[in-house]
């Protein structure tokens, strides 16, 4: 299904098919929208696997609007326990088609991102949000379209007098997510790509998809990946 701004969608958004939402940046970003289109659509299992199983966030993510896809720029937030005053203070800088990346010293089910300030986000443009806490007032999201992966839906709201940072390297899932570096995320979850990586990680992308592809009538004729893929022999 192909979204724009007739659709509820901001302006900012790179709309396309199956809710795919493009990230953009300025230029001294390394990677294109092409690029990140390319991305998106391969998805996160596909890229985890050409990036040698290297970026991915390995924790469970609630995603927000089904079969929605986003890759772009991180603009990461670093938080204090409990509370959510950066995010606040990063919806002034964050750039249209950056993927807002909310990470938490000690992540607990708190949330840090609601109606009000996923209206914010939708306004500055972002491409997505991904976050390490949790995230509440769905309904109200889900009328704004905005992609949103959480840990956890929780009503509980969080405080606003943490020390916290905006544009740092932070860490995710057992991985670090430095301004800058792409995230991909849909519904197998997320998973970052270094800037200096993206041309390469396309590349293997897409000759595991020729190779899948190439598999793909065999298996529906009857054959079988353990006979193909050689997984018998000793």
């Amino acid at each position: 299904m192909a979204l724009g701004a007739a659709d509820g969608i901001n302006e900012n958004y790179a709309g396309a098919e199956d809710w795919i939402f493009l990230g953009t940046c300025g230029e001294d970003c390394m990677a294109t929208s092409e690029e990140f289109r390319r991305l998106a659509q391969y998805g996160v299992a596909t890229i985890y696997e050409a990036g040698q199983r290297r970026g991915l966030i390995d924790i469970e993510l609630r995603q927000i609007i089904r079969a929605s896809r986003v890759a772009g720029p991180a603009y990461t937030v670093l938080l204090g326990p409990k509370g959510n005053r950066a995010v606040h203070e990063a919806m002034k800088y964050v750039a249209p088609g950056e993927v807002l990346v909310i990470a938490v010293e000690e992540p607990e089910p708190i949330a840090l991102i609601g109606e009000l300030l996923a209206l914010q986000a939708k306004q500055a443009g972002v491409a997505g949000i991904l976050i390490d806490g949790a995230v509440r007032d769905l309904d109200a999201i889900g009328e704004l379209g905005l992609p949103i992966w959480a840990r956890w839906v929780r009503a509980r709201g969080a405080a606003k007098n943490d020390v916290s940072s905006l544009d740092i390297p932070v860490e995710i899932g057992g991985v670090v997510i430095n301004p800058g570096d792409t995230v991909i995320l849909d519904s197998d979850g997320g998973v970052v790509v270094s800037e200096d990586r993206v041309g390469d990680i396309l590349m293997l992308a897409e000759q595991r998809e020729k190779n899948e592809n190439a598999v793909r009538p065999r298996l529906a004729g009857g054959e079988f990946t353990f006979d193909l893929y050689g997984l018998g022999k000793e």
